[in-house]
Formats: structure tokens, sequence, C-alpha cells
């Protein structure tokens, strides 16, 4: 069946939300930044239409700009297809702005279907117009961070069902058919359940996409050439703790080395790095795209001042399966995350 990725898949589009008045204001102000940013026309096309295809599987809205935001904008620009799925809408999540706090689990229980519609303005901003919820919105919860009760909530991801949830995926992989998959580490990058679950699934996933005994309902079989893990060094990481050193809301206060905090992966483990430091712009309108989960006065952003924006435009990963194409600079890292495809 032909498949429209000239608009986004997901049901959930602005406006559905159950959110306030207050809550449509920020994201019209998000939606604002936009302006700016020239959008390209939607158009119906099919998969195969695209020679490069680039797929990613995040947890939450925001884990896709936060840590793989410029690499989306830079291959979206060039013309590849960027497909996002996202396992959950983030329920759980914190809310950083003031007078949305009723939208809490705790309270109206309605952040999901705003940080979808929050999701979809960062998807705006970074011009991939196939985002897709895994399983439909509301299939699986958020399971909130490691050790919290709602870690055991029937319905939650980190308690899907491993093959039901892998054959979600493993449709919409032979829907695609990507060179490319990213996703996170085996330690779901700094040990959230759902990140963790990410893993397990996209690993299955791509395993049983290119398997003709697997699944046949979903498909026709496609072999995945490259899974990524985004991955950030520790040589970045001890830049940002010397940066943020001696300054207001320091995150990392107490901590003098990398070695002592739970994400990050040394250079040598690092085997691509995309240079996307020309669509900055469109990283940061995503990133103010949701409001709720990053503030303009918090961390990332202050962190970018310190280091200097075009830090932000460098994003790092670990080849988990295929070959790597040829390597570049002092390391030897793949500059393309399609290096080595015919």
């Amino acid at each position: 069946m032909a498949a429209s990725y000239g608009r986004p898949v997901t049901t959930i589009e602005p406006g559905d939300s159950t959110a306030s008045d207050d809550a449509q204001s920020v994201l019209d102000e998000a939606r604002a930044v936009l302006d700016p940013l020239e959008q390209r026309a939607g158009v119906d096309m099919e998969a195969l239409d695209h020679a490069r295809r680039l797929l990613l599987v995040h947890a939450h809205p925001d884990d896709e700009t936060i840590g793989t935001g410029a690499t989306m904008a830079k291959y979206a620009a060039e013309g590849a297809l960027v497909t996002l799925v996202t396992c959950t809408l983030g329920e759980e999540g914190e809310i950083l702005v003031p007078g949305l706090e009723h939208l809490a689990a705790g309270r109206d229980d309605a952040l999901g279907p705003h940080r979808a519609d929050e999701l979809a303005v960062a998807m705006e901003a970074l011009r991939v117009t196939d985002h897709r919820i895994l399983g439909g919105p509301g299939r699986w919860r958020d399971s909130g961070m490691m050790g919290l009760p709602t870690n055991d909530a029937p319905g939650c991801f980190w308690q899907a069902d491993l093959d039901q949830a892998t054959n979600e995926l493993v449709k919409i992989i032979r829907d695609v058919r990507p060179q490319v998959v990213i996703t996170y580490d085996p330690n779901g990058g700094y040990g959230h359940p759902d990140h963790i679950q990410a893993h397990r699934v996209t690993v299955a996933a791509v395993e049983r996409a290119g398997d003709p005994t697997r699944a046949p309902e979903a498909g026709e079989p496609w072999e995945v050439a490259k899974l990524y893990w985004s991955a950030i060094p520790k040589s970045f990481l001890q830049a940002a703790i010397e940066a943020m050193r001696d300054t207001p809301n320091n995150i990392f206060e107490g901590v003098e080395s990398a070695d002592d905090l739970p994400m990050g992966v040394t250079d040598e483990q690092i085997t691509a790095q995309v240079d996307a430091t020309g669509h900055l712009d469109a990283k940061l309108a995503a990133m103010r795209a949701h409001a709720t989960q990053i503030s303009v006065d918090g961390f990332f952003f202050a962190l970018s001042n310190k280091l200097g924006f075009q830090a932000f435009g460098l994003e790092h990963y670990t080849l988990a399966r295929g070959e790597g194409g040829a390597g570049e600079g002092p390391h030897g890292w793949e500059p393309d995350l399609f290096a080595g495809l015919a």
C-alpha cells in the first residue's frame, strides 16, 4: 500500500490536545519561531522515491531533538526520507512551564497529548514529515524514571510485550525500508527504562524485519544495512563539566570527571560524527517547541552558550550493525551515516 510521506502520520494533530488555552498559546509561540524557516510543501511519495532513508526510534517526545535533531534536519534538508518513531507520549515528564502544571500525570493527566502537539511543532522545525507513534498514540505509556512505581503500571512501555512491540516496529521498517536505523545503546543512554526498551525493540525489529519467516503479515522483508546507537563522547561531557563549573544551577555540581556520569562513551567507541552545524536554527527551534521539557533559560541553552552553539550541531554515533564507510579526521570517524552504502 502506498504511504504518504508528505505529512505527519501520527493521528494527533496540533490543536487536538485537551490542554488549556495557556497550553495552546505556548505551542503558538513555538510555531511562530518557524516563520523565518522555509518550509517544504508536502507531497505524497513512496518510501523508495527517496534514495536515502533514515529511521530513528526514540522513547519520548523531545528525545529526538536533544540527541539527534541536527542530524534529522540535515538529512531531511538533503532530500532523504527521515522517519521518526516515538514509543510513548511522555506522559510522566516534568513540566517546566508555569501555569501548565495541571497537565501532570497526578492532576489532569493531559501531558501526553500536549507533548504530541509539541512534537508536531518540533518536526515542522526539523522539516521531518513522517513521524509516528509506535502502535498508535496511547498504545504504550511513559514508564517514568527507573525505580519509580510507574515502572510497574499496566500498559507502560517498560512492561510492553517485547514480541508485540517488535512486530509494530517491523511493520514500519518494512514500510519505510530504511538503509540506516538509529536508536539508543543497551543502557538507553543513561538508564531510563523506556530508552532501554526502545533499544531492545529496535535491535529485535531490525533482525526480524529481514527474516522472511518472521511476521509475514507485516510486509515484504527488508534488510537494514546499518544500525547506529546515538552517543555522547566523554570528551564532550568533560568540556561541558568544565564550561558549567562555578555557574548558577550547575547540574554537574560536585562532578569532576565525565567518568562519574551515567552516560557517555570514550572517543574510541564513537564511529561517526555528523556535522550538521548548518542546521542549528532548526534544532534550536525544535528545542523551543518542546517547551514543557526544555527551558530556554535552562541547562541546554546555557550549555550551548558556554560551549558555543556549533557544538550542538555535532552529533555522534556508534555503529552496532553493518559495515562502516570511509572515515576522516583525527579519529577516523565516518562523516556520513550512509557512508559505504551504494
